[in-house]
């Protein structure tokens, strides 16, 4: 009995005392952030907006096969309609992080005081999370595009992911999936030739993620400070993996194949394509320089950063 005692406070009291103070400090700016600047997407999205087909949906230069011999041969009307599923393959990858950063939120708040504001102020950031989710949710649909989602091994990987996460886990692999969708969302929101809707949800994203990216990079720094040599190696592995399923999950196959082309071939085009490399490398950049200099890159994971295109 005095065994278990012991588990359930060590459990329990998980921060140190010292760190309290700061965090409730954030947990309160963050708190107060939220209510004076947080959307409803159900009203505060133009989701009747009319779709013109000659619109595009992310800038051209954005596509996955821009800058491709594929590209050429396309006619304009396909080049819309693949930055449409494109767009909506994308949201797809940010409805699976967010359902597994939900769950890992939770669990952290669990082993938490609820009274305290930075605790509070994760639960916050999981009901945006929800909200965040029905939005892509939402726009998937009224794009009139499939739920594309990440795939069978992905979705599964998801799963396991989720239930072995550390701190150190939980908010870099926020950070970055988050970065990486801000970073193609801050170009669109201010793009007047792009799709309304696309706009709109992109310019609420970004809005309130800036308050996520800001407390999961606090956390990290928080949590990498405790971490020694093993644990940092085996951290780096886990970062790699998944920054290597999320970002090559981005654009699925199937997207090819809504504007007529082969889907093994283009996606073999997309992922030996230069342009869609610098792409997703510039999108990258920011989080990883972060990520290097706090030590999450090493030899462990500089391979699968350049097998998923994000590294030179």
């Amino acid at each position: 009995m005095a065994r278990l005692i012991l588990v359930m406070t060590s459990a329990t009291l998980v921060d140190r005392p010292s760190e309290t103070p700061d965090r409730e400090r954030q947990g309160e700016r963050l708190l107060r952030s939220s209510a004076k600047l947080s959307f409803n997407p159900t009203v505060d999205v133009e989701w009747d907006a009319e779709q013109r087909p000659d619109v595009f949906y992310a800038p051209p230069a954005f596509s996955s096969l821009y800058g491709t011999g594929l590209w050429e041969e396309m006619s304009e009307a396909q080049r819309v309609q693949l930055t449409k599923h494109e767009v909506a393959s994308i949201a797809s990858v940010g409805i699976w992080f967010e359902e597994i950063l939900m769950q890992m939120l939770l669990r952290y708040a669990y082993d938490r005081d609820l009274t305290r504001k930075d605790i509070q102020w994760t639960l916050t950031e999981i009901a945006d999370e929800c909200r965040h989710s029905i939005m892509f949710a939402t726009m998937i649909k009224t794009l009139d595009a499939p739920n594309y989602g990440v795939g069978r091994l992905s979705h599964e990987l998801g799963r396991f992911f989720k239930t072995i996460s550390n701190n150190v886990l939980t908010f870099a692999g926020t950070m970055y999936v988050e970065e990486i969708l801000d970073s193609f969302q801050r170009d669109a929101m201010d793009d007047e030739s792009l799709q309304p809707i696309v706009r709109q949800v992109s310019r609420i994203h970004v809005i309130e993620e800036a308050r996520h990216i800001g407390f999961a990079r606090e956390e990290s720094l928080r949590a990498l400070a405790k971490t020694g040599r093993l644990r940092r190696t085996y951290n780096r592995l886990m970062m790699g993996l998944l920054i290597r399923r999320s970002t090559n999950a981005l654009i699925h196959p199937d997207v090819y194949a809504q504007v007529g082309l082969d889907p093994k071939q283009a996606a073999k085009v997309a992922r030996k394509n230069p342009h869609w490399k610098a792409t997703k490398a510039r999108a990258a950049k920011s989080v990883l320089a972060f990520f290097d200099e706090c030590g999450l890159i090493g030899p462990e994971n500089r391979w699968l950063l350049r097998n998923a295109g994000v590294l030179a």
